[in-house]
């Protein structure tokens, strides 16, 4: 049987256009349990990015048992980031967090 993910993309509640769009997708296959997440970061280049997603990261190694991070940073907050970049967070994450801050 395949297990399903939902993934959901908030937007702001104030924005004119705003709704929550949800996709579903495969979940991969279950880690063994004695092993921690793999955590991704995705820094979007904005000014104080990295601070929140290493602050997101210091928050949850409270609570969840993480093995390794991987963060990679994208050149252009205002482009998608290069295939290299999520190759390599799809390879060696088993979560990407990503975040935008000024």
């Amino acid at each position: 049987m395949q297990r399903m993910i939902t993934l959901v993309a908030p937007d702001a509640p104030d924005a004119p256009d705003a709704s929550t769009k949800e996709a579903e997708a495969p979940a991969a296959s279950p880690r063994s349990a004695r092993a921690g997440l793999r955590f991704g970061l995705l820094d979007n280049s904005k000014g104080n990015a990295d601070h929140l997603l290493r602050f997101a990261v210091e928050g949850l190694r409270a609570s969840v048992a993480i093995e390794s991070v991987v963060s990679q940073r994208k050149d252009n907050a205002a482009k998608g980031a290069p295939a290299e970049v999520l190759d390599r967070l799809a390879a060696e994450a088993d979560f990407v967090l990503t975040a935008m801050a000024d």
